[in-house]
């Protein structure tokens, strides 16, 4: 048996690459960034364009939130400058945003992991690996041991992505954790990955 040393394996997006080369079809392979003030614009874009979609599996944010992204967006950075957040948008190779990926850091190394991404790249296993990545970030930068999330019942993909990157049902998630929705809070321990 030939074991590959960890720094030789290849990445979750790698090894999309590879599946799409396999397919016949060539993707450009998006990129995991942390929040930075110069993504807002891109951000709100992201957030506008998709936001009948996203309010088909969670509660709609409401006009205050798109007029006043700006506040939270400078909110989200200096969350994030202190040490109780991380932000992450995943950008596609002509910058536009594919999804947003934030970990909210809670006591004794865990977080909270919530996620949304674009229409067109739901099903295509974006946001599988992205979470997959995530959660090794979560470990390796951030010194987490423990994520959480929590979906809707109705939200089967979001389901399938959590279980797909390791996590496991972990009790019932109610209305104050889902804008009024009952769900399921998933966990994953990374010290076991």
């Amino acid at each position: 048996m030939t074991i590959t040393p960890l720094s030789a394996r290849a990445s979750p997006a790698e090894t999309q690459v590879a599946s799409a080369h396999r397919l016949g079809r060539v993707w450009a392979v998006p990129e995991l960034q942390c929040l930075r003030a110069d993504h807002a614009a891109v951000v709100l874009a992201f957030e506008l364009a998709s936001r009948a979609y996203f309010a088909a599996f969670v509660s709609d944010r409401g006009d205050e939130f798109y007029d006043q992204f700006t506040e939270r967006h400078s909110a989200l950075l200096a969350e994030q400058e202190a040490g109780t957040g991380a932000y992450y948008v995943l950008v596609a190779e002509d910058g536009s945003v594919l999804g947003r990926f934030n970990l909210f850091f809670a006591e004794d190394g865990t977080a909270k992991l919530g996620y949304r991404v674009a229409q067109h790249v739901a099903g295509h296993g974006v946001a599988t690996a992205t979470v997959r990545e995530l959660c090794r970030l979560a470990s390796a930068r951030h010194g987490l041991r423990t994520l959480k999330a929590a979906t809707t019942h109705e939200n089967v993909a979001s389901q399938k992505v959590l279980a797909k990157a390791g996590f496991v049902p972990a009790g019932p998630a109610g209305p104050a954790d889902l804008g009024g929705k009952q769900g399921t809070w998933y966990q994953r321990d990374l010290a076991a990955s």
